[in-house]
């Protein structure tokens, strides 16, 4: 085989995630995507050591997407909205992103990602202490619910063609989650 890619790291993380959207992450393996890659069998060990390492750079890189998603909002109706558009747009990282028994936890890249997603949602909770803590976690569990239970079929009876977003603010609005503060 010859490599005639210039990036073989995002080609290898691109082929991934295709993979993970027709198969699922669990029948991905790395001499399966040396082969869709068109690369020998050790570049994916190469760069990645192993299947959890090649996830946890798939977290990584998901963790990042969605922080920048997230840093353009200021509401919190608006940052669930975003967080479901992620969900369906970057499918193969959410499913991912959100299974620790799949990646390497303690990644310094990792932790770092996650904690930055974390406080652009945090920033959108007024308040401090457990009671703050506490309405994230709220937030949070509202927008991965809906988000996984979208992706998941199991809201096309609710939600149809219709414009998830939408639902999602309006959901968002019946459980009085704060939304955009008045300018």
């Amino acid at each position: 085989m010859t490599y005639h890619h210039g990036d073989l790291r995002r080609v290898l993380l691109d082929t991934a995630l295709g993979l993970i959207a027709e198969r699922g992450p669990n029948a991905v393996s790395l001499r399966d995507l040396a082969r869709a890659a068109g690369v020998s069998h050790a570049a994916p060990a190469h760069h990645f050591g192993d299947k959890a390492g090649l996830f946890t750079a798939i977290a990584v890189q998901g963790q990042r997407l969605l922080a920048d998603a997230l840093a353009e909002e200021l509401d919190l109706r608006r940052l669930g909205a975003t967080y479901v558009r992620f969900a369906t747009e970057h499918a193969s990282h959410f499913e991912i992103m959100f299974r620790p028994d799949l990646y390497h936890r303690d990644d310094p890249e990792l932790v770092a990602a996650k904690a930055r997603t974390s406080d652009l949602l945090r920033a959108a909770i007024p308040g401090d202490g457990r009671d703050a803590d506490r309405r994230v976690l709220a937030a949070w569990s509202i927008a991965h619910g809906f988000a996984t239970l979208l992706r998941s079929g199991n809201l096309d009876h609710l939600v149809g063609d219709g414009d998830a977003e939408a639902e999602f603010a309006e959901v968002a609005e019946l459980l009085d989650l704060p939304g955009p503060t008045p300018t």
